[in-house]
């Protein structure tokens, strides 16, 4: 079947790797469906300590110096049929615990971990990997959601994006003085863009910035725009 085109899907969670909930299951679940299609989709998952090993002998196909205090590479292969590209960066995923707590609480630096995703999405959404370049980045819930931001305020090299909701009780917020930190532009921080409620909120931003946004049912999708149910953004 021809390649009708190419989608790099960013998350912090895919099955078989990495499971905390149901937004691992659609992750993983989609490159298979999407290929049936003529889709060719690749998934950018955090290279935590427990997926470290299965990445032995992976190559590197990306690498940024200066990734939030540390090197950044991203490594190619395959896992259970699911195309993957790990970000290894030791400084942000190489720690005790599960992807967004360890037995103390949350990791304090969550905000800038998945910034870092988000990040290196966006940059390879827009300038492509060797002799691969996607049509679309496709950002799950708020752990990718400063991709989409990415891409509109840092150049979308003629990218769309798309973020789909799994979860809208989640909205990895931060507080206001984070903005240069996370290399979000202080002209946009206002209730229109990056603004939520005195602070920002990952979510929120991909919501206001991706050019599609998709929930995991129509059900879903409508019970979001109600205010019982949308959690402070059903506007």
């Amino acid at each position: 079947m021809a390649v009708r085109g190419r989608v790099l899907s960013v998350a912090s969670e895919c099955v078989p790797l990495v499971k905390t909930g149901g937004l691992a299951d659609v992750v993983g679940a989609l490159p298979g469906a999407l290929a049936a299609t003529g889709w060719d989709m690749r998934v950018l998952l955090p290279a935590y300590r427990a997926l470290r090993g299965q990445a032995a002998g992976w190559p590197v196909v990306w690498e940024e110096a200066d990734l939030w205090g540390g090197t950044g590479r991203v490594l190619a292969g395959e896992v259970g049929g699911v195309p993957v590209l790990l970000l290894d960066a030791p400084h942000l995923f190489d720690r005790d615990g599960g992807p967004y707590s360890s037995a103390t609480g949350d990791h304090p630096d969550n905000a800038v971990r998945f910034a870092a995703l988000s990040w290196v999405g966006a940059r390879i959404a827009r300038e492509g990997l060797e002799g691969w370049k996607p049509d679309i980045c496709h950002a799950h819930d708020w752990q990718a959601g400063l991709a989409p931001a990415y891409l509109a305020y840092h150049g979308s090299g003629g990218v769309k994006s798309v973020i789909t909701v799994h979860n809208i009780a989640f909205q990895g917020w931060a507080p206001a003085q984070m903005l240069g930190v996370l290399r979000l532009p202080g002209h946009a921080f206002h209730p229109g863009a990056l603004e939520y409620y005195g602070g920002i909120s990952s979510l929120k931003a991909g919501l206001v910035t991706a050019d599609r946004i998709t929930t995991v049912s129509p059900t879903y999708a409508a019970e979001l725009m109600r205010p019982e149910f949308g959690m402070g953004l059903q506007g």
